[in-house]
């Protein structure tokens, strides 16, 4: 499922029109951003939480060449799936 079938699904679950639906997504999709990129998680019970995790610095190898590299320390997104969404994958 890509965003434009989320938004297709979002439309017809919610009776929204495609616009509505649109602007609904977007909504959270950049609210989750804003959260993030403030190091803040956001909780979902029984979908899954987002957050950050500080991946450290690490030495790492060019494939193609086998020259060594550092590797810069950074912070990366993370979700962690609920119980309801694992449960429903299984």
């Amino acid at each position: 499922m890509n965003k434009a079938d989320l938004v297709k699904s979002v439309s017809s679950k919610a009776g929204l029109s495609m616009k509505d639906a649109t602007k609904a997504v977007n909504a959270f999709i950049d609210s989750v951003r804003i959260a993030l990129s403030k190091k803040d998680a956001v909780r979902l019970v029984g979908f899954g939480s987002f957050e950050t995790r500080r991946r450290n610095a690490r030495k790492g190898v060019v494939p193609g060449t086998k020259k060594p590299i550092n590797i810069p320390a950074r912070t990366v997104p993370f979700f962690r799936p609920g119980a309801r969404l694992k449960k429903a994958v299984r």
